[in-house]
């Protein structure tokens, strides 16, 4: 797959089938859209793009917006490459691009930029200034400028509509098992392990602390989660607690994966963990053999979810 980083240093001599948007989280709606792109490719007569965006544009249009994404930059930049897509444009969105009329984006960009022969979009999808641009509004452009426009209907997504929204309110909920089922993955944490006050190491139960550089990244629900990591291109299986450690008085919150089987010195080292099952609340415990009798009732009950899988 072909990365770029703006619209214009993207240059093709053949038409392109394209889609468009945010694509938080590339989930199985969105893999919808992206799987029509490709087999609309496969002839090698077009090039497949898809065109998304960094910022995400709440975080620039709207003041006070908070949002929290499923996925960083590298992480959807991994997920749409591996759909087959050939060339992926990560545009800087700002206000002044968020100014562009539908006509503007359409003529300057889609038309002029990337030779489109044909557009694939979601049911609900909106563009140009305001997001004033709707699906007929792109069909009378397509008509003018000469492309097609395809649209994909919720239903053909899925009965229940997907969306990267409630996908977010899962997670937030520990609902590991419909995150996961609309993401189409196991949601998945990607960080650096770093030095912790090493306190899990006393107790029978080390950890490795995971540092998340991307503040935008959304974390789940504090608590205790069965967990797969991938290290050095090997699983790993184990448990993480998210959370603010309240027994030892703990002050900020931490990710600390307990893994099973393993005790390789991974300090340094990048790596992706897995959120497979909810376990249970942080809570606070009355003294510390109270916590490692509830760790020890967690790593069973972890393994016992994992000997399902295997």
């Amino acid at each position: 797959m072909k990365l770029f980083h703006s619209i214009n240093d993207f240059h093709t001599t053949k038409k392109t089938i394209l889609t468009l948007g945010t694509f938080d989280g590339v989930h199985i709606g969105h893999k919808k859209i992206l799987e029509r792109i490709t087999e609309n490719t496969e002839n090698g007569k077009y090039e497949s793009l898809v065109l998304t965006f960094f910022p995400h544009p709440r975080m620039v249009l709207q003041e006070k917006s908070e949002i929290k994404l499923l996925n960083t930059i590298s992480e959807k930049t991994k997920l749409l490459e591996a759909t087959g897509i050939e060339n992926l444009v990560i545009h800087p969105f700002n206000e002044s691009f968020s100014r562009l009329t539908a006509e503007e984006f359409v003529h300057s960009i889609l038309v002029d930029q990337f030779h489109i022969q044909k557009i694939i979009i979601g049911h609900d999808h909106r563009f140009g200034r305001n997001r004033t641009a709707n699906i007929e509004n792109l069909i009378a452009f397509g008509i003018e400028y000469g492309f097609e426009v395809e649209q994909i209907s919720a239903e053909e997504i899925q009965d229940v509509s997907v969306s990267s929204t409630k996908i977010r309110k899962a997670l937030t909920e520990g609902n590991m098992i419909l995150a996961n089922e609309y993401l189409g993955y196991d949601y998945f944490l990607t960080g650096e392990v770093v030095q912790g006050k090493q306190l899990g190491r006393t107790i029978g139960f080390p950890t490795a602390n995971i540092q998340i550089e991307e503040e935008y990244k959304l974390i789940p629900k504090n608590g205790v989660y069965v967990v797969r990591a991938l290290i050095d291109e090997k699983e790993v299986f184990g448990m993480m607690n998210i959370g603010f450690n309240p027994t030892v008085n703990g002050q900020k919150q931490t990710i600390e994966v307990n893994l099973f089987d393993f005790d390789a010195d991974i300090y340094g080292k990048k790596i992706e963990v897995s959120l497979l099952q909810y376990l249970r609340d942080e809570q606070k415990f009355g003294s510390i053999d109270l916590l490692k009798a509830q760790l020890n009732q967690d790593k069973q009950n972890a393994l016992a979810f994992v000997s399902k899988l295997q």
